[in-house]
């Protein structure tokens, strides 16, 4: 059987990692826990290089003010990337950074990344998602969007 163009996407998403093979799952959350976005990758991948997918798979039409992310997200193409959309990225500086970027005032909303961390958690309590059973990219990407809806209807 050959492989059509668009069959890339509901291959299997799986990459190496410490452990064995593994999926990283990407979330962006609102201010109040809710996600707004959702997609799988490989885990091989850096997460800087994942953002601007993780913003095109969106549930909402509006893109956010501002995005929250670790030390892994303190990056200066990923600044100018997000910048020319109009986000501002709150991260802290990596230890062998030279020149520092975030100043005290933008750096206290990271106070509030727990918000995300708990989404994550949330995520955890469904075993779907947890162990991916399934082959195919398309059909686990599905069960993360379920997993997301089903967040979103339990916080109202």
């Amino acid at each position: 059987k050959a492989r059509g163009v668009g069959e890339k996407n509901t291959l299997a998403l799986v990459g190496k990692t410490k452990r064995g093979k593994g999926t990283k799952i990407m979330i962006v959350s609102e201010a109040h826990g809710i996600p707004i976005a959702a997609t799988i990758a490989s885990a091989s991948p850096n997460e800087v290089t994942l953002v601007d997918a993780t913003l095109a798979e969106r549930f909402v039409g509006k893109l956010p003010q501002r995005l929250l992310g670790d030390g892994a997200y303190d990056s200066d193409p990923l600044d100018a990337r997000l910048a020319t959309r109009g986000i501002e990225m709150i991260a802290p500086n990596r230890s062998n950074r030279r020149v520092r970027t975030q100043d005290g005032r933008a750096f206290r909303r990271y106070r509030r990344r727990w918000k995300i961390e708990r989404v994550n958690a949330w995520l955890q309590n469904f075993r779907r998602i947890v162990t991916r059973w399934e082959y195919k990219a398309g059909n686990y990407r599905a069960f993360v969007q379920l997993a997301c809806i089903c967040i979103l209807l339990r916080q109202f």
